[in-house]
């Protein structure tokens, strides 16, 4: 079952891939797209250390991409603009 499981993708272990964050302005980025049926889903994560306190923001895209380097990159970009639009705001102050 293993080997139909893991051609029709019903595996349910996710094989964890290490990212390096991309520092942006005093934020780190974490870009972790999303592998769906051969294109990639633009996900990732903003993190900054606040009063001691890391603070995440994550977020999850509509848009799908046919390489997972595009969706790393098209997220690096968005992410960027998203810390410009909203600071800190995004973490809820």
């Amino acid at each position: 079952m293993g080997f139909f499981s893991k051609l029709f993708g019903l595996d349910k272990e996710q094989k964890t891939i290490e990212v390096e964050p991309v520092e942006y302005e005093g934020y780190l980025i974490y870009p972790e797209p999303i592998s769906e049926g051969g294109q990639f889903r633009i996900a990732g994560r903003i993190c900054k250390e606040i009063d001691g306190e890391v603070k995440t923001h994550t977020f999850i895209r509509s848009d799908l991409l046919g390489s997972r380097q595009d969706a790393e990159t098209f997220m690096l970009n968005k992410a960027k603009m998203f810390i410009k639009q909203n600071g800190e705001g995004m973490f809820g102050h």
